[in-house]
């Protein structure tokens, strides 16, 4: 039975072509990558194989840190970091870097995709695990083009492992559910009538307005996007040409 308020899992609940992810910074954001078998994970890095990067101006307070400053040892498994970023292979230790494990759930209800917090669920069901296996796979090659924190991240990437969609309009490959979320945060908070800010209708509405952008932007209910094969995203450019 699914967890309403958390994706948690053990280890050993991990199935080959799983989407999962892990929390960052506490919970300001969260990785993502695609579980591949034997503790390896595919997933995509914006800052040459670091885990913890957003791709924002925020990764120079955060590799500027003291934690971040410290040494880190040598996995006996991946051996040296990658040195160039986009889409690579590490083992499922060196992916969580410390953090807890979560599985992100796909076909869910929508009281249940409203109950979750942000960048954790969709509405769009999973492939098959050997499509979703093969994509992964031939991306880890190729590449998934730039790295963007707003319009092409690393829940993109598993997503549209997962999935095959991408969301075809000016902004980019996508938008993932955290960064939806938070262009829904924002739109409820410009939305809301400044009359109200004193009142407990500012909260009703600023909900409503979260709720409605969150459940619209998801991939699972866009009319704009399309089933692309990973052969055809060796370069942006063959994208761009469809």
């Amino acid at each position: 039975m699914k967890k309403i308020f958390s994706n948690k899992i053990k280890k050993e609940e991990l199935k080959a072509g799983d989407h999962i992810y892990t929390w960052r910074l506490g919970y300001l954001y969260a990785h993502h990558g695609i579980y591949v078998d034997d503790g390896e994970v595919i997933h995509f890095t914006p800052t040459a194989g670091r885990e913890i990067g957003t791709g924002t101006v925020l990764d120079r307070y955060i590799f500027s840190s003291s934690l971040s400053r410290r040494p880190v040892s040598h996995c006996p498994t991946c051996g040296d970091r990658p040195r160039n970023d986009g889409v690579i292979s590490s083992c499922l230790e060196c992916f969580l870097s410390g953090g807890k494990l979560y599985r992100f759930q796909y076909g869910v209800s929508p009281g249940f995709f409203l109950a979750q917090v942000r960048g954790t669920c969709t509405f769009a069901r999973s492939d098959s695990q050997e499509d979703v296996l093969l994509r992964a796979e031939i991306l880890l090659g190729n590449g998934f083009g730039n790295y963007n924190l707003f319009k092409n991240n690393c829940e993109d990437f598993a997503i549209y492992c997962k999935t095959g969609y991408l969301l075809l309009r000016n902004v980019g490959i996508g938008r993932s559910g955290q960064a939806a979320s938070l262009a829904a945060a924002a739109s409820a908070f410009a939305s809301s009538p400044v009359r109200l800010m004193p009142t407990t209708g500012l909260a009703a509405v600023g909900w409503g307005i979260y709720c409605a952008n969150r459940f619209f932007s998801d991939i699972g209910v866009h009319r704009d996007v399309m089933k692309i094969p990973a052969e055809r995203l060796v370069s942006r450019d063959r994208l761009i040409s469809i």
